[in-house]
């Protein structure tokens, strides 16, 4: 009898220990919400706002490291003057920045 007494004992003790054991999963969650998942949503927006920002004669770098100026634009594709008189096309969401004229203006001035 006194076996049982124990194990019957034991069950309370434990309800109150598992969910302490869930408090370093929650914690860890939410390390990881605040230090990469937010910030790669930030980040996803602030892409999408550019893209939908984009008029022809900016000037942008796409994922390939490829500079241009935009020539032509529709919903899905840009066409991009590379170096005088040679044009691509380019899928939008390669687009990786827009190049002010500053960063264009040192780049030169560096050759």
């Amino acid at each position: 009898m006194i076996s049982t007494a124990f194990a019957m004992g034991a069950t309370e003790g434990q309800a109150a220990g598992g969910l302490a054991g869930f408090l370093p999963i929650i914690i860890l969650f939410a390390i990881f919400y605040f230090l990469l998942i937010r910030p790669q949503q930030k980040k996803a927006k602030e892409h999408r706002e550019m893209i939908s920002n984009l008029k022809k004669g900016n000037r942008i770098i796409t994922s390939g490291g490829i500079f241009g100026t935009i020539t032509s634009i529709d919903d899905t594709s840009i066409g991009l003057e590379i170096a005088e008189k040679v044009k691509i096309k380019v899928s939008r969401g390669n687009v990786a920045a827009m190049v002010s004229e500053s960063e264009t203006a040192v780049k030169s001035e560096k050759k």
